[in-house]
């Protein structure tokens, strides 16, 4: 196990057609690879952005038959890279009526590794009249995931799971150098909040955090914040894709995080109290 790899976190724009994104999703695969990419990470949704529920439920299929996931892990196989599919929206298989919004590890035979869902979801008012109810449409995971990698142990969450610190700092407790954090995020949240999370989870952790993003402007008038990230486990920003699609790309040595918890080991530090 070598803890060295080149990272790429693709940044899009996704649309309500899933077809269209599926294509867009593989060709910007095959460039990361094409560019020397070990680790292709993709964010939230990137299957599809669909506003109206009624047409997310319809265009929704079991993960198993969705066209971005299927055609992610022939890639994966193809040029031999490890894929994180940030999530995609899937049919619910034990609540009838209900989705899911799931990520997948995928490593580079093409094999589906990890999966997880969505934990925490966004039902909120950011004001302004933006109103969320991800609620209405999706039904929260109850599972964390860790997934051994070439490069150590990843621990798998989605957007609006960073704000739950715990969360993270069971994951790092439990093993994982690396963290995921692939996103939809909006714009007033982003603008306030982005940098500071995922900074604040990576140095928390001790950690690395990778956060794939959606952004510009979707259908239905739904904006996304962009700024994919990589942050490392002292809480440098190693990388930021800024508010345009396309990739960014870094290079990570997984052995910074064991350095980082040497230096403030407060993982081991947890003390048991009460209220």
């Amino acid at each position: 196990m070598t803890g060295a790899f080149k990272a790429a976190l693709v940044q899009t724009t996704a649309g309500p057609n899933p077809a269209a994104n599926a294509d867009a999703n593989v060709q910007l695969l095959h460039e990361a690879a094409g560019a020397g990419a070990d680790f292709v990470m993709f964010p939230e949704v990137c299957n599809m952005i669909e506003p109206d529920r009624e047409q997310c439920r319809a265009k929704a299929r079991p993960a198993a038959d969705d066209e971005t996931l299927t055609r992610l892990r022939e890639g994966a196989a193809e040029l031999g890279v490890w894929v994180l599919v940030g999530s995609i929206v899937a049919q619910s298989e034990d609540m009838p009526g209900k989705l899911a919004n799931r990520s997948f590890m995928i490593d580079d035979q093409g094999a589906i590794v990890g999966e997880y869902d969505k934990m925490h979801l966004f039902d909120v008012d950011v004001g302004s009249g933006d109103v969320y109810r991800e609620s209405d449409t999706y039904r929260p995971g109850t599972n964390v995931t860790l997934v051994p990698t070439p490069w150590g142990v990843f621990g798998m969450t989605v957007c609006y799971d960073m704000r739950f610190p715990h969360l993270y700092r069971d994951l790092a407790r439990a093993g994982a150098v690396m963290l995921s954090a692939p996103s939809a995020f909006t714009r007033p949240t982003g603008e306030a909040h982005w940098h500071v999370l995922l900074r604040a989870r990576a140095i928390e952790c001790g950690a690395f955090v990778f956060a794939p993003a959606q952004t510009g402007d979707h259908a239905g008038g739904r904006k996304t914040y962009g700024h994919s990230l990589a942050v490392g486990p002292w809480g440098e920003v190693l990388a930021d894709g800024g508010t345009a699609p396309g990739i960014t790309y870094v290079d990570i040595d997984t052995s910074k995080a064991l350095e980082a918890r040497k230096r403030i080991p407060s993982l081991l530090h947890d003390r048991d109290y009460s209220l």
